[in-house]
Parts: C-alpha cells; sequence; structure tokens
C-alpha cells in the first residue's frame, strides 16, 4: 500500500526543491547564543532566533532549571488535573497575571496548544470568530476546530474589519482574533482600534503576543500595554519559547470566567503532560530579570535601531517599523536562499523565507534582533550583508 503514496510523495518532494524551496535543517553544536557552531564552523553570529532578550543560555535561568531539577524532578508523567500541578505551575500562572494585568492565566505544553484549546472551548455553532487574514497558523488551525462561522479581514484593515463585524452582527458573540506582532512581517497589530471597534460592535477581542511580550511595551508586557489597551483585551496568548527563556510552553491569559472554563474543557490542556518543572522555574527567573532591570529591553532596542539604520542607509530594502524582527525583502525564493548560504560564508547565520511560508515573490532574509548581540556584532552582520549582495551581483 505504501508503495503508490511513496511516489507521489517523493514526486511532491522533488518539485519543493526544483523551486528552490526545500528547507534543510542545519545543526547547531552547542547552546542557543548569539554566536553558535554550525557543523565544523564555530563563532556564526546568530541572528534568526527568538531569542530577543538573549536568555537562552542565561546563567541565571540555566541555574533555576538545575535548581528545579534537583528539587521538582525531571517530568511530571501526568495531566495537571489528575497528579500533574506542582507549586511552581501555580506561582508561574500568577506571576504571569501580574505580569501582564490580568485576571488568571493557565499554563500549556505551547502557544500552538493555548490557541488550537481557545476557540472550540469558548464558542460554538451560534458564534462567529473574525480574524486576520495573516494570523499565525495555530490561530487558523485553531479557529478550523471550532463550529463558530468564520470571516476574515485583510490584514490590519480596520474598514474591512467593521464590515466583517457588521456581517457577523447575527451571531450570539463575536470574537476578533489577531496576531500582536506578524512575525514574517513585523508589523504590529492596531490594538487601540481594534478594540475600539469591539465596543462598538460588542465584540470580545484575543490576541497572540508571542513575538511580543517580554520586550515590546514599556515594560515588555506586550501588545496591549504598547497601545495601553491592557483592560480592553480579553484573551491574551502567548509563549515561554521565545523571549521568556526560549525552551517551550505557552499560556493563556484573561478574564477569569474564561481561563477556569479552558481549565474544565480545553482539550490541549486535559490531554497533555503538565509543563516540565526546569522550563516553569526558568520561566519565573525570567519575570524576576524583566521585573529587575530594563537593561535588557535598551539593548534589545538599541541593537534594533543600529541594524535598521545601518542596512537602510546601505540601500536594502526592509519593512518599515520598530520591531526586532526585520525583513529584508529579496523576491525571489531561489535568491533569499542563494543570499543566506553566502551569508553563513561570511559568518553570519540567517534563513531564507520563502512560500508557503510568504506569500509568492516575497521571499525574504528575516532577521531578528537579540539583546544578546553586541554593537559589533550587528555591525559585522550588516557588513556581512553588503559583501553578500556584492557576491550575487559581481
Amino acid at each position: 500500500m505504501y508503495g503508490a503514496i511513496r511516489e507521489d510523495l517523493r514526486a511532491g518532494l522533488d518539485e519543493i526543491r526544483s523551486a528552490g524551496l526545500y528547507k534543510s535543517e542545519r545543526v547547531i553544536g552547542g547552546p542557543q547564543r548569539s554566536a553558535v557552531r554550525v557543523g565544523e564552523t564555530d563563532g556564526l553570529l546568530n541572528f534568526c532566533a527568538n531569542n530577543y532578550l538573549g536568555l537562552a543560555d542565561h546563567p541565571v535561568l540555566v541555574k533555576a532549571a538545575h535548581d528545579a531539577l534537583d528539587r521538582w524532578g525531571f517530568g511530571m508523567a501526568s495531566v495537571r488535573f489528575i497528579c500533574g500541578t506542582q507549586e511552581p505551575h501555580k506561582e508561574l500562572e500568577a506571576r504571569l497575571s501580574r505580569f501582564l494585568g490580568t485576571d488568571d492565566t493557565i499554563l500549556y505544553s505551547s502557544c500552538f496548544d493555548a490557541n488550537g484549546g481557545l476557540f472550540e472551548t469558548l464558542l460554538g455553532a451560534e458564534d462567529a470568530i473574525i480574524s486576520d487574514e495573516l494570523n499565525h497558523a495555530s490561530i487558523i488551525d485553531g479557529v478550523r476546530l471550532s463550529k463558530a462561522r468564520r470571516f476574515r479581514y485583510r490584514n490590519r484593515d480596520m474598514a474591512d474589519l467593521e464590515q466583517q463585524l457588521k456581517d457577523a452582527a447575527d451571531a450570539r458573540y463575536r470574537l476578533i482574533a489577531t496576531d500582536g506582532v506578524f512575525s514574517m512581517d513585523g508589523y504590529l497589530a492596531p490594538l487601540d482600534e481594534i478594540c475600539d471597534l469591539a465596543d462598538k460592535y460588542d465584540a470580545l477581542v484575543m490576541v497572540d503576543d508571542s513575538h511580543a511580550v517580554g520586550f515590546t511595551g514599556p515594560g515588555g508586557r506586550g501588545t496591549p500595554e504598547l497601545f495601553g489597551v491592557q483592560d480592553r483585551v480579553d484573551v491574551v496568548t502567548g509563549t515561554l519559547g521565545k523571549a521568556l527563556g526560549g525552551a517551550s510552553g505557552g499560556y493563556t491569559s484573561g478574564r477569569a470566567e474564561i481561563v477556569e472554563m479552558l481549565r474544565q474543557r480545553s482539550r490541549p490542556y486535559l490531554f497533555s503532560n503538565s509543563l516540565a518543572p526546569s522550563i516553569t522555574m526558568a520561566a519565573i527567573a525570567a519575570l524576576d530579570l524583566l521585573s529587575s532591570s530594563g537593561e535588557l529591553l535598551e539593548r534589545l532596542r538599541a541593537n534594533t535601531a543600529l541594524f535598521r539604520s545601518r542596512m537602510t542607509e546601505a540601500g536594502f530594502d526592509l519593512l518599515p517599523g520598530e520591531h526586532p524582527i526585520i525583513p529584508v525583502m529579496i523576491g525571489d525564493a531561489a535568491r533569499a536562499g542563494r543570499m543566506a548560504e553566502l551569508l553563513l560564508e561570511q559568518g553570519v547565520y540567517v534563513i531564507g523565507f520563502s512560500y508557503p511560508v510568504v506569500p509568492h515573490g516575497k521571499a525574504r532574509i528575516r532577521t531578528q534582533m537579540s539583546a544578546a548581540h553586541t554593537t559589533e556584532d550587528v555591525n559585522r552582520a550588516v557588513d556581512a550583508f553588503i559583501a553578500a549582495r556584492e557576491r550575487m551581483t559581481g
């Protein structure tokens, strides 16, 4: 039976390779940090990780994880409602709630699971979900699991969002779902305008803030803080796998009754092992670091501004913004892949993004700044881009 589908799979893989869209995995020989070893090459500047605050190998988090292994063990071997809840899980949920300014928080094994378990728990066939067209795949999949009617509005287009809200006027409940930051572009959702429309049309607001929590907003509390709407957003989902340590784990935070219902009915929560104690305690340590100093935020913002300024002066096509996701637009998928290879030869580790991750003709090198980068690192990266471009056009 497998023979027929094997040939189809091989043909499909060959098509992906021939189109220059095949995604190879480079093996890092050491911790995730600002400079990594790939194969036999050491000291490659890493400008493609979601390690925004440089905490993935921070000694404070590593120590917290070691201490947690000694005190709380390796794994839970259970889900939360059976025997998988330890004191650190409750402490982290409380800490996240205080940090985000919400009523309550529930932990998941990933933000993908948090989004996957949200919509079907809260909404039924008589309800409506109005979703931004560029929302993360986890929101898209989560919406598909729900029986609610689905509406989609153009990316950050408030006139289109208003029209979709009008079209969903007969729904019992309406929920607007959006990324806080759209990860392929670094664009911010206009949450103040979204909340205004939600108030006007009596809708709930859900934000996936995975690419914002920890470093966006005055205190790093994400896009709701940045836009001053923390008390107007009903549900915030996010990850511990990016700025807050970079390991794994996610959460849903928001109104008390919503979180309580998720504990009772959300399938990814009820049927997945609890978050490992070492990750839980390291995440608490990450929140402690953010609460005690703004140095990491300042360094990240300075690196972002420097890279944007120098790359613009050098004539590269960057998508506008202030987020540490800085896409360098190339257009052609094969050229983006080739530039990534040349940059690796120059000592800079980045990845070319192409279809289906981004639209056809919009291939790019998505660079991501980190507080772990030095000014010298940033300048070296820009110089490498210039040298790679010369090789491609020379």
